[in-house]
């Protein structure tokens, strides 16, 4: 009897958890949609059924230019990310040993930071007196400050891979690591060399978590509005800077929900789409 109320007690619990967690996320969304379809007459809001924000993006090729431009933005940052963060998971997990998860953590230290003193970190090191210009001066390298940095969209690539560069080692070094070794070992006795063993045995087995990272950087750096306005200047204007701009200078709360509705719906298709490209390498 005791253990039927004890089932009883925690099923309660679990369904009203889930039921709350549910609301907190649908409810706001629901709220957020929903003015999506309203418009703005002068600084009242409409509150009448109207698809005019959908239609004003269609017709308005800046949002088009932008969003297009952004896309290829967080596409950048993502492969980046792949590029750097891959070798060093696969380092971690293969041959760090008993240190793999010190360096981890100290890998990892930069995400329990303030987002925005990341920034203004990055910023000390870009700038036309940061780090990288007094070092390339003292050594001779420059006569006068390099551009290349700050206030542009370079600027705004290179904050965001040292900020989201930990969201992409982390799912990758957990998929590498859940590897047997004895598989591995297994491909060897068949013949296989180190890089057809990690061609054919490592990559695919960890490459959900490659797959979670880089959607995890993607979606972040496609929405990111703190960082282009903070070291992009005019040059790294970015759709996150359009929403920004509708919520709080122009005050048009309705277009700005439709603006980051369709940002939300192109993520939701991407998480989709990433959940049947892991589904696939599983079977």
């Amino acid at each position: 009897m005791r253990e039927v109320l004890n089932y009883f007690n925690t099923s309660i619990w679990t369904i009203i958890s889930f039921l709350l967690v549910i609301s907190l996320i649908l409810i706001p969304l629901a709220s957020f949609l929903s003015y999506s379809f309203f418009t703005v007459d002068g600084t009242d809001i409409i509150h009448e059924f109207s698809l005019f924000n959908y239609k004003e993006f269609l017709i308005g090729e800046i949002y088009i230019n932008t969003f297009v431009r952004t896309i290829f933005l967080a596409l950048t940052v993502m492969f980046i990310c792949i590029f750097l963060g891959y070798p060093v998971a696969y380092f971690l997990a293969r041959y760090a040993g008993k240190y793999k998860y010190t360096i981890l953590l100290m890998l990892i230290i930069p995400l329990f930071m303030s987002y925005i003193i990341k920034i203004y970190m990055m910023r000390s090191i870009l700038g036309y007196s940061g780090l990288i210009n007094k070092v390339l001066k003292m050594l001779g390298l420059i006569d006068k400050p390099l551009e290349f940095f700050l206030w542009n969209q370079n600027a705004v690539i290179i904050t965001l891979v040292v900020i989201l560069l930990p969201l992409i080692i982390i799912p990758t070094f957990t998929s590498l690591e859940k590897i047997p070794r004895n598989i591995i070992e297994a491909s060897f006795d068949l013949g296989c060399k180190p890089f057809q063993a990690f061609r054919y045995v490592i990559f695919p087995i960890g490459f959900p978590g490659l797959i979670v990272g880089s959607i995890f950087v993607f979606i972040l750096a496609l929405g990111d509005f703190v960082t282009p306005q903070l070291v992009g200047g005019t040059s790294g204007f970015t759709y996150g800077k359009i929403i920004y701009s509708n919520f709080g200078m122009a005050f048009n709360w309705p277009f700005g929900a439709a603006l980051a509705s369709i940002l939300l719906i192109v993520s939701v298709i991407i998480i989709l789409l990433t959940n049947h490209l892991t589904s696939k390498s599983k079977s």
